[in-house]
């Protein structure tokens, strides 16, 4: 028999959550596992942060439930197993780094000891100055560190990097990685699909409050077939829509981006079509292209479909 942290770590069933008539869940059914990492997926209102506050008994659903290791939200028991990073998070200003973390160990029954946290977070260069004093990476690495200080069985990052220089940013990375070796549950929302490629074993990927797709992060990744090919272009969108394989294409910037099913096929005939091509680079489906693809009913008509008229919503 499973014990209840065996158990996922995550469970709602018919979730939902409207703030006054927009309905920000919409009858969401999902289960998070009780270890690994957990990329959290979805545009701008998706309704990603309001399923983390539900999570963490900020939000009361309107219908359904939710719980965490079998228990409720909010509830101090609960509180007790969980950590969260989120993107807005207001400190006491005056109280230095250490100060904070101190605070924050006293929450919890078996903390880990400052000094440790202080080292993993590599936070000895500005722990004992005031809060209000830090940068604004230097405080997301503080609150980064007091997300984790209670060893809890599932910690939340909402966004957790950004603002993070690139040091700061491997920091926050290989300490997710042993967060997930030693068997807690890392739900990650992040608008990094490199991030979410890198760190995440399994994948959400919700849109307008619904469920897009729950699964491996591989065999999402496998949704976007074929290949990616990026180059710089004279050639306009519906030209390369034009070519035999090609699946959908979009300006980046100096680069256009090519999906193709067929990378061999459509780069000749690129070539031909023009012959001052340039910078060219051809790159296996990531899990970008499988995220774009499921969110096709986001898209504003600078991503073009075959199977859509020139600037026209999908």
């Amino acid at each position: 028999m499973k014990t209840e942290l065996e158990k996922p770590a995550l469970i709602s069933r018919k979730l939902t959550h409207r703030f006054g008539d927009k309905v920000a869940l919409n009858s969401l059914d999902l289960s998070i596992p009780s270890s690994g990492v957990t990329a959290l997926l979805g545009a701008n209102g998706a309704g990603k942060t309001t399923l983390i506050n539900c999570a963490l008994g900020l939000c009361k659903p309107s219908s359904g439930s939710i719980t965490v290791f079998g228990r409720t939200p909010g509830e101090i028991d609960t509180k007790h197993l969980v950590g969260v990073m989120l993107q807005d998070s207001n400190l006491p200003d005056l109280l230095t780094a250490r100060e904070q973390i101190e605070l924050f160990r006293s929450y919890y029954r078996h903390p880990l000891s400052s000094d440790e946290v202080i080292v993993r977070c590599d936070l000895g260069h500005f722990v004992d100055q005031r809060y209000k004093k830090l940068s604004g990476g230097q405080k997301r690495r503080v609150q980064f560190a007091l997300a984790i200080i209670g060893q809890p069985k599932i910690v939340f990052l909402d966004e957790p990097t950004t603002g993070l220089d690139i040091g700061a940013r491997k920091i926050v990375w290989n300490t997710i990685n042993e967060l997930s070796d030693s068997g807690t549950a890392v739900v990650l929302s992040t608008h990094y699909l490199e991030e979410a490629e890198s760190l995440a074993d399994h994948t959400i990927v919700m849109h307008q409050g619904e469920l897009v797709a729950n699964d491996s992060t591989n065999n999402i990744r496998a949704m976007a077939s074929g290949a990616v090919i990026r180059c710089e272009t004279r050639l306009d969108i519906n030209s390369l829509l034009a070519i035999n394989h090609v699946q959908a294409a979009q300006i980046v910037g100096r680069k256009t981006e090519i999906r193709t099913d067929n990378a061999t096929a459509s780069l000749r005939l690129l070539l031909q079509a023009d012959s001052n091509l340039s910078n060219l680079t051809v790159s296996k489906s990531s899990l970008e292209d499988a995220f774009i693809q499921l969110s096709q009913s986001q898209d504003t008509g600078q991503t073009q479909h075959r199977d859509t008229p020139t600037g026209e919503n999908q």
